[in-house]
């Protein structure tokens, strides 16, 4: 598995790459978002360290432009937790959202899940064909989702969530039970990880959100 670290701190860089080097990953160093951006064009990686402050090119900027061509998994890293923060990164499509300072293991067994997540909807994907409700269609093969004949446009997080909620349409799925499946038994998160991509859902979905039913107490359920 190879790593990316993006950052313009180099101890930040050397800790994680110390970390990722006893676990077994290779990994190469960007100093800032420019460098980040040309090095995802150049060499497929299996995930990216991203920083969110830094020269040049801001993480958010650089994870805009990584999301024209790949759909990489991204982990962000920020001296700042601010709510508005990991909507913004969410709706960018990243996949996990860690608050400096960190500890160097607890961001491997993030990184390991991300990546088994990421195997898993893969592996799930190639086994689906198309979903249909009136004018919302889902094709898992292809990875996307439309309204009425028009693109929508989900982040690899929304949709992941979407596919978890139609293999289980009309079933009670509590809160747990979903974290759990699309983000990882390992997940270290909190329930406003997963209020955030439901909210986000929804509004991609359109006319079609109610399809996602709130369940006051257990969780929600996904109705055509």
């Amino acid at each position: 598995m190879k790593l990316l670290i993006v950052d313009d701190e180099p101890a930040i860089r050397l800790l994680v790459k110390k970390y990722a080097d006893f676990e077994g990953y290779e990994s190469d160093e960007a100093a800032d978002g420019m460098e980040a951006v040309i090095r995802c064009r150049q060499t497929p990686y299996d995930i990216v360290i991203m920083d969110i402050m830094m020269p040049e090119l801001d993480g958010f900027s650089a994870v805009k432009e990584i999301r024209k061509n790949s759909d990489v998994p991204v982990i962000m890293l920020s001296a700042r937790g601010e709510e508005y923060d990991k909507i913004h990164g969410f709706e960018l499509g990243i996949d996990d959202y860690v608050t400096k300072p960190f500890s160097g293991k607890e961001l491997m067994m993030r990184i390991a899940a991300v990546l088994a997540r990421s195997n898993r909807a893969v592996a799930v994907q190639q086994e689906r064909n198309v979903y249909e409700n009136g004018d919302l269609k889902v094709d898992f093969t292809a990875h996307s989702v439309s309204i009425g004949g028009k693109p929508v446009d989900l982040t690899p997080k929304e949709f992941e969530l979407l596919s978890y909620f139609i293999s289980n349409k009309g079933i009670a799925l509590t809160r747990e039970s979903i974290l759990s499946a699309v983000w990882g038994y390992d997940f270290y998160g909190d329930d406003r990880t997963l209020d955030t991509h439901i909210k986000l859902l929804r509004k991609s979905l359109g006319d079609f959100r109610d399809c996602i039913v709130t369940l006051r107490g257990v969780g929600y359920r996904f109705e055509d």
